[in-house]
């Protein structure tokens, strides 16, 4: 029996896939050890969306070659799509973010021939590469890939370069996918996509008709959604929202910049009356609801003022938390051919600032809570404490130890950061 690690870096697509290839190698007889245990076989699951990624990326290939010189060692995904020809001496199976699904074909033609392999493609990839998962083992809440692709072309993103066009899982086996997570325990599923909201554009279907359907599959009791843009949140996708509550009290919107002349730099499909009325609509329906966001720091051009103008928007707003990125030029991008480049330290000591208004948005929002019962799926139990999260995202840690994969109410008794200490 031959012995295979894999490391997945990266976003949620990214994860679903990971544990796509984990679930046909395990079929088919390899056994899963740790990345870094002596293996027969280590998989990189790449990433490529900043500098630090492609870093981080090579670094863990790197690491597997010396691990076992005598394992085969398979890099995938986006950063090899963004470097196709990208070698490292001990390198034998190379492909990008097409034939993941073909892992266990790939790897007996390695072992048979003992010659590296190595697939390209010329063009952005067009066809959904269909996985369905049946289980997510030690995980209470599954992740289903619906979509794939991108074709908005931020100026910033190489993604849509890396990972193709807009391309959709069909309806039909998006719902026989859920019901059978459901059918095996997982109550809470989450939707994720490279632009999930986009799900459908390929298939004369709307995003918002599969919700319908998705809330409607018995036993499931709550339904998220990764990501999705602010342009996507539509009448219908808001009918949703306003109709059915497996639909969790949680969504996460990217904002990437609080100025609009940055917005416009970034290629964005909106300004910031825009973005902010479509959040009030939300909120007149949800008035609880929990809005995160993404925002990029230190863009070309943006001046301090810039930068200060998206700090107040971020705080006028009141998103519950920030997920915070310097600028990182990709090539081939707009932005990289763009004037006004900032320095790093520029970069940092804003991502920093920038940081320390997400903790204290984190804060205020948790404190809306205290004193309220909530509902929180538990996760995890350790030391006498089980932890969990509720539907707007809460992080719940609670004194005594709960049934795994169960819902329990429980109320919030204070905010002791990142935990709600509930009982």
């Amino acid at each position: 029996m031959r012995s295979f690690g894999i490391l997945t870096l990266g976003c949620k697509v990214n994860t679903y896939e990971s544990e796509f290839v984990i679930n046909k190698l395990v079929e088919t007889g390899y056994e899963q050890k740790d990345f870094t245990d002596n293996c027969d076989v280590y998989i990189i699951n790449t990433c490529t969306v900043t500098n630090a990624s492609d870093s981080k990326s090579k670094k863990m290939i790197r690491q597997a070659i010396h691990r076992n010189p005598n394992a085969c060692v398979v890099a995938m995904g986006c950063f090899i799509a963004y470097n196709p020809t990208y070698q490292e001496d001990g390198l034998d199976i190379v492909i990008g973010n097409k034939d993941k699904s073909k892992i266990v074909e790939l790897l007996d033609e390695y072992f048979q021939n003992k010659e590296m392999i190595r697939l390209e493609y010329g063009e952005r990839l067009k066809e959904f590469e269909d996985m369905m998962i049946s289980d997510f083992p030690g995980r209470t809440r599954a992740f289903i890939k619906i979509q794939d692709g991108c074709d908005n072309f931020c100026s910033y993103c190489i993604i849509p370069f890396v990972r193709g066009k807009c391309r959709s899982k069909k309806e039909d086996t998006v719902v026989s996918e859920v019901k059978d997570l459901v059918s095996k325990g997982y109550k809470e599923i989450v939707l994720t996509g490279i632009h999930t909201g986009s799900y459908g554009v390929d298939l004369d279907v709307s995003f918002a008709h599969l919700l319908k359907r998705l809330v409607q599959v018995e036993g499931l009791k709550r339904l998220r959604i990764s990501s999705i843009e602010v342009t996507e949140l539509n009448e219908e996708v808001l009918d949703v929202l306003k109709e059915s509550s497996i639909l969790v009290d949680h969504l996460h919107i990217p904002i990437q910049a609080g100025s609009n002349e940055i917005l416009k730099r970034m290629n964005r499909k909106y300004d910031l009356d825009a973005f902010i009325k479509k959040i009030e609509e939300i909120r007149s329906i949800r008035p609880n609801i929990s809005i995160s966001t993404d925002v990029i720091v230190g863009f070309p051009g943006e001046s301090e003022e810039m930068f200060s103008q998206t700090i107040q928007t971020c705080r006028e707003i009141e998103f519950s938390k920030l997920h915070v990125f310097p600028y990182s030029e990709r090539r081939g991008t707009a932005s990289s051919r763009m004037d006004g480049k900032l320095d790093g330290s520029v970069k940092k000591e804003r991502a920093r600032r920038l940081i320390e208004v997400s903790h204290e948005l984190e804060i205020r929002y948790m404190e809306k809570f205290l004193n309220q019962t909530v509902e929180v799926l538990v996760e995890e139990t350790k030391d006498g404490y089980s932890y969990g999260h509720t539907g707007n995202y809460l992080y719940c840690k609670m004194e005594g130890e709960y049934p795994h994969n169960e819902f329990v109410s429980v109320t919030i008794q204070k905010v002791e950061y990142p935990y709600c200490i509930a009982k």
